[in-house]
């Protein structure tokens, strides 16, 4: 199995006060959903933006599909980011035709599918739906992309309970199996039984990248349990 994501050392901080990382080293496999869990402050938004080209490393590099974050890059990532930036006066169908047209590996048939499967009507305006509803319209756009690596950081906050099941339905069946899915929450419990790898990175630190089962049967606990004893204040 290749890696789709390499990262080496990687350095990056905020301005003089504030380093993030200061010698980051990371691969990421083809065909994983992996989970990227730490406490408010341990650098995933910080990897995550310099995974899609929206922050840049100090020094070191990152390669993704063996590109430097770029334009061939940013062809191959599809990223959902933590709140929704959408024109609220677009009708979800608007939404669909801009993203067939600026993508071109935007799956038109899979987003009306799974518009249907998440009771979205296409001629809805986006200010009209609900903040759950306007998260599954993002959530389906990137989802709707054939990418190899889809990003996504904090996919299922928004939503009611009774919508996460279906939402991680949506996950698991609308990628392929070469990709690999990035997924960035704090509501493990929720998602654990999809997760192939998790990372546990703690102050820019990567504490642990294993075998989501092999990790259960070591501990004799549940993901969110071992989370919970590592990061426990």
């Amino acid at each position: 199995m290749s890696n789709l994501v390499e990262v080496s050392g990687v350095k990056k901080g905020y301005g003089i006060s504030k380093t993030v990382f200061e010698n980051l080293n990371l691969t990421l496999p083809e065909g994983k959903i992996i989970g990227l869990l730490g406490p408010n402050g341990s650098g995933k938004t910080t990897l995550i933006k310099m995974l899609v080209g929206l922050l840049q490393p100090e020094k070191g590099s990152i390669r993704i599909c063996g590109h430097a974050v770029g334009p061939e890059s940013k062809a191959v990532v599809s990223y959902l980011p933590e709140r929704t930036y959408f024109n609220e006066y677009l009708k979800i169908r608007q939404l669909v035709n801009m993203f067939k047209d600026f993508y071109a590996d935007f799956d038109e048939a899979r987003a009306y599918d799974m518009m249907q499967l998440l009771n979205i009507d296409p001629n809805m305006t986006l200010k009209k739906l609900s903040k759950g509803n306007k998260e599954k319209v993002q959530l389906i756009m990137v989802m709707s992309r054939r990418a190899r690596l889809y990003v996504l950081d904090e996919p299922i906050a928004g939503v009611d309970p009774a919508a996460r099941d279906y939402i991680m339905q949506t996950i698991l069946t609308n990628y392929d199996e070469k990709a690999t899915i990035l997924l960035s929450t704090h509501l493990i419990s929720d998602i654990e039984n999809i997760l192939d790898e998790v990372i546990f990175i703690k102050e820019g630190e990567i504490l642990c990248q294993k075998d989501a089962d092999a990790l259960r049967a070591e501990k004799g606990q549940s993901i969110d349990e071992i989370f919970r004893e590592v990061f426990r204040c």
